[in-house]
Parts: structure tokens; C-alpha cells; sequence
């Protein structure tokens, strides 16, 4: 059994291809991200993977749609997207296949 520390990790990401990770795989990429009220991703997509992400707590806009705590959002391959904190959040994101370099700005 090993044990890692969230800390050491890159903006949340602990599983898939790159360092460091707890887990080491290209099969794909999860995270556990926190945002502060106002945090804003550009809008990009992924041309290989498809991202899911479920909002822990709080509330979040993607392409101008709001989603609040429970929800689960389906990004498909190709599918662009912006993010905007509403509130402090927590997510978890899934990305499948990992793709190293697959995030595209638009």
C-alpha cells in the first residue's frame, strides 16, 4: 500500500500519464479540482478525450448553462467548453482515454 499527499499533485490531477501521479496510466486522467468564486477556464476542447465532470459542491457555468451540486456533465471528443466558478467549488473530473497535449483553446 502506498499513500500520496493531494498537495504534491498538478492543479488536482492524480491519475494517468505524467508526473506526478498516485497513478500511472494513459487509459485516463481524473482530478479532484477546487476553484474559488470568479475562477474562469477558457473555453477549449479535447480532440481525443471525452471529459466528465461531477460538481461536488457549489455552482458552476459551462457555455452559459448552470450546474449546481450533483450534477454530472458529458463533454464529448470534439465538444468545446468554457468553465466559471459561480460559488467556491469542488469537482471531479474524468477525461477517457488520457491524451497527453489534447487540450485545444478556441
Amino acid at each position: 500500500m502506498k499513500k500520496y499527499d493531494m498537495k504534491n499533485m498538478i492543479r488536482g490531477w492524480f491519475i494517468g500519464d505524467f508526473t506526478p501521479t498516485a497513478f500511472s496510466t494513459d487509459s485516463c486522467e481524473v482530478a479532484f479540482k477546487k476553484y474559488k468564486a470568479g475562477d474562469y477556464e477558457e473555453k477549449h476542447l479535447h480532440k481525443i478525450g471525452t471529459e466528465i465532470t461531477m460538481v461536488i459542491n457549489g455552482k458552476v457555468t459551462m457555455n452559459g448553462v448552470e450546474y449546481k451540486e450533483g450534477d454530472i456533465i458529458l463533454i464529448e471528443s470534439g465538444e468545446a467548453t468554457d468553465f466559471k466558478a459561480l460559488t467556491d467549488v469542488r469537482t471531479i473530473v474524468v477525461k477517457v482515454p488520457g491524451a497527453k497535449e489534447d487540450k485545444y483553446l478556441v
